[in-house]
C-alpha cells in the first residue's frame, strides 16, 4: 500500500503519510472533518484532500454521504470515513489479536465498519448498483445505512452487542416518525447469531449479511 499509493502520489514524507493513514483509521464511522484532519497530521487541506482522494479511488477507503431530504431537521452534511479492508483498519489502529478488539475503544466503530465494507464489495460484485446513505440531523438522531426506494425507505442500525433490546430500535422508530406518511422498513444488524422476524423489525445476525436479496 504505501509503495503504490505513495508513489501515485508522489509523497515525500512518508512518515507524515503513515500518521495520515493512521488519523484516518481513528476517524472511522464518524464524520469527516478535512481541515481537522490535515491540522492533526500538519499538511495543507489541499495536501489531505489529495491523499483522501487516492485512497479512495484506490479502494482503500470509502466515503458515505449523508441523506440531505429535511424532514423539517437541520442535517449534517459531511461524510463518514471507512476502509473496505477492517484487517488493515485493525493494523492501522495498533490491533495484533481479536481479544484487544474487544478491549478496544473503537469497537463499535470497528463493527460498522466490517458491515459497511462488506455490503459495499457486494454491491460492487453483484452489480445492485445501491446507493447507500446515512441519515444525521444537528440533535444527534442517526439512521447508520438508509437506502431510498420507491415505496419509502429501508434503514439499518448497526450494533455490535449480541444482546437484543428496545434500546436499540429507537433511532430507527424515531426516523419513522419523521418519514411518516413514507413507508420505513427497519432493520437491525448485531453482533448475535439468530435472525429473527418482528412485526415491526427484521433482526439479522452479522453472520448473514444481505440487505436486499
Amino acid at each position: 500500500m504505501e509503495k503504490d499509493v505513495t508513489e501515485l502520489l508522489n509523497v515525500k514524507d512518508l512518515k507524515a503519510f503513515r500518521t495520515f493513514l493512521g488519523l484516518c483509521a481513528g476517524r472511522t464511522g464518524q464524520l469527516l472533518n478535512i481541515s481537522t484532519l490535515a491540522n492533526d497530521c500538519n499538511i495543507s487541506q489541499p495536501t489531505a484532500k489529495s491523499w483522501l482522494s487516492i485512497l479512495e479511488s484506490s479502494y482503500l477507503i470509502f466515503l458515505l454521504q449523508p441523506f440531505h431530504q429535511n424532514f423539517n431537521k437541520r442535517l449534517v452534511k459531511s461524510p463518514k470515513l471507512y476502509f473496505y479492508d477492517t484487517g488493515l483498519l485493525c493494523y492501522l489502529l495498533g490491533i495484533r489479536s481479536p481479544d484487544e478488539i474487544i478491549l478496544n475503544r473503537l469497537k463499535g466503530n470497528l463493527f460498522e465498519n466490517l458491515i459497511l465494507a462488506e455490503l459495499q464489495k457486494k454491491n460492487y460484485h453483484q452489480y445492485k448498483h445501491l446507493d447507500y446513505y446515512f441519515w444525521q440531523d444537528s440533535n444527534g438522531n442517526e439512521i447508520d445505512i438508509l437506502l431510498k426506494n420507491n415505496g419509502g425507505f429501508d434503514v439499518f442500525e448497526i450494533k455490535a452487542t449480541e444482546t437484543i433490546s428496545a434500546e436499540l430500535f429507537k433511532q430507527m422508530d424515531r426516523f419513522s416518525d419523521l418519514a411518516a406518511p413514507e413507508e420505513v422498513k427497519k432493520t437491525l444488524i448485531y453482533g448475535g447469531r439468530q435472525n429473527q422476524n418482528r412485526s415491526k423489525y427484521q433482526v439479522q445476525s452479522w453472520k448473514d449479511i444481505s440487505l436486499q436479496e
